[in-house]
């Protein structure tokens, strides 16, 4: 079970310190057909800062024509304020991202693929050799541009389409991204299909391949067990996690696809289980609120709208 984390007790023991990425913006965003304006985003960027966040991906570099919602990321990176003590990245898909990312004084960029080739072919036009090409491509590009890097796989935990992806499958595919010198890794549970046993077999095998370098998890909710394989991750040794403002996101490619684990949920449980997370939740919320009555819907997260209320007591 790689460096699974129990006590003497055979009791789970937890990081006295998560950390938390903010993908709201784009991850979020990006199924919106919505259009929201750049300083729309910067007010909720600066809204986000003042809770204490401080890893944000502000957008995609994509065809505005694929993703309308990332039309203004050159703009929106231009006008970020990089006085700030926050790393701003950003989604990269090709070596056109890559460059354009880097020329927007970008330093952190996240360049995936999908453990699923019939996923890739619908959600990248590639097929998992292809898509395998690519990212190395993309990866020499981005060490070669001094763009810190941090490699990712989607549907790690299952596929729509394809039902479970084979753990072997997985592990070899962390591996190739660690050979090509990725800085970070991150797993996608894109179609919420993960639950606490195959989080905890997948998440610990690939801390222990990471060795020192960071490994985050990317976690959908949408059969609700979202929160319950956070736990099982930081059981298997995981303290990184990418979350979006109020459970926005879904991935348009992905059958029955739902929202992301929302940031409000997860900062205020980790509270509760005192873990810090350095991000006060309820300016969080405010963010949260802001977006979604400029949105004019409802996210599916819950503490946001708790945390608004004047009647009932909330401990976070």
């Amino acid at each position: 079970l790689g460096r699974l984390n129990l006590g003497t007790n055979h009791m789970p023991t937890y990081p006295p310190r998560v950390v938390i990425e903010e993908q709201g913006l784009r991850d979020g965003l990006q199924p919106e057909a919505l259009i929201v304006p750049t300083e729309k985003k910067l007010a909720i960027i600066d809204t986000l800062i003042a809770a204490g966040v401080k890893k944000i991906q502000v957008t995609s570099f994509v065809h505005p024509q694929l993703v309308p919602q990332m039309a203004d990321a050159v703009e929106l990176c231009q006008k970020l304020d990089h006085s700030k003590d926050v790393i701003y990245s950003a989604l990269v898909l090709n070596e056109k991202g890559v460059q354009r990312a880097a020329a927007a004084k970008l330093k952190h960029v996240g360049v995936s693929i999908s453990a699923s080739d019939t996923h890739s072919r619908k959600n990248a036009n590639a097929s998992l050799e292809e898509a395998g090409k690519r990212m190395a491509a993309m990866i020499r590009l981005g060490k070669k541009l001094g763009l810190v890097l941090r490699g990712g796989l989607q549907c790690v935990f299952g596929c729509r389409y394809e039902g479970k992806i084979q753990k072997n499958v997985v592990s070899d595919m962390v591996k190739a991204q660690l050979d090509l010198g990725v800085d970070e890794l991150s797993l996608a549970d894109s179609t919420g299909m993960a639950h606490p046993g195959s989080i905890r077999d997948i998440a610990a095998e690939t801390v222990e391949l990471a060795g020192p370098l960071p490994v985050y998890l990317h976690l959908h909710d949408t059969e609700g067990k979202g929160l319950a394989n956070v736990i099982a991750g930081m059981a298997a040794g995981i303290s990184h996690f990418e979350t979006t403002l109020g459970g926005m996101g879904g991935c348009p490619f992905i059958k029955g696809a739902s929202g992301n684990v929302s940031t409000e949920d997860l900062v205020c449980m980790l509270h509760q289980m005192g873990i810090d997370t350095g991000i006060d939740v309820r300016q969080l919320a405010v963010a949260t609120r802001q977006l979604e009555a400029f949105m004019g819907k409802t996210f599916s997260g819950k503490m946001h709208t708790l945390l608004a209320r004047n009647d009932i007591q909330i401990i976070c």
